[in-house]
């Protein structure tokens, strides 16, 4: 479900109107979170680590609201929740797209992204996502750890769905760091809400 913003009201609508028409409308923020504990839990409760930290970044995403704002005809919605996107590597070095719903229980979302996981694993060739416009765009790079990310995109669709990037997991003593890079449309969300994020992001993995 989801619902139309009243532009006429809205304190972001002059924000919007500079922005929507820009060529490029997206900016991208990189950061390191630090991700011990979450390995640790991850294993604990015996989930892949890499589907653990989507989880809390997808409850991350939907607790905060412009994340959840999408541009469709140029009217502004709010989804009542979004849901995952990410890309899933296979073992003959290609990658599927799948589409995880969010599922505030953890462990029904670990069973059903599982299932996915398996799924766009057994399949050939790249099938995007069907859903629409409530989601969010992942991508995992765990070969690199990077500084900055660029995307190769279709601004005249899903021109206002967020990316973000996970990248290598890297050691400094008994630290884990990993590298996530955030892509948002500036008209509809700024640093501060992209930075909302990544320190909600943070705190769920410290947990």
């Amino acid at each position: 479900m989801k619902h139309e913003i009243d532009l006429t009201t809205w304190k972001r609508r002059e924000h919007f109107e500079v922005f929507k028409d820009f060529d490029e409308p997206l900016f991208g923020i990189t950061v390191k979170v630090e991700c011990s504990n979450a390995y640790l839990k991850a294993k604990e409760l015996g989930y892949p680590f890499s589907l653990y930290y989507l989880y809390l970044s997808l409850k991350a995403v939907n607790e905060i609201e412009e994340f959840r704002y999408r541009i469709e005809d140029d009217k502004v919605y709010c989804y009542d929740s979004v849901d995952a996107g990410p890309t899933i590597f296979r073992e003959d070095e290609t990658y599927g797209c799948g589409y995880m719903i969010y599922y505030e229980d953890m462990a029904e979302f670990m069973k059903q992204a599982s299932l996915e996981v398996e799924r766009v694993k057994a399949e050939r060739g790249l099938k995007f996502p069907t859903s629409g416009e409530n989601i969010i765009h992942y991508s995992t790079l765990p070969w690199a750890d990077f500084t900055s990310v660029n995307h190769a995109r279709r601004l005249d669709i899903g021109r206002s769905i967020p990316k973000i990037t996970f990248g290598k997991i890297t050691r400094s003593e008994d630290t884990m760091w990993m590298s996530v890079d955030v892509h948002a449309n500036h008209a509809v969300m700024d640093g501060f809400h992209v930075s909302k994020f990544l320190e909600r992001f943070q705190e769920l993995l410290k947990q």
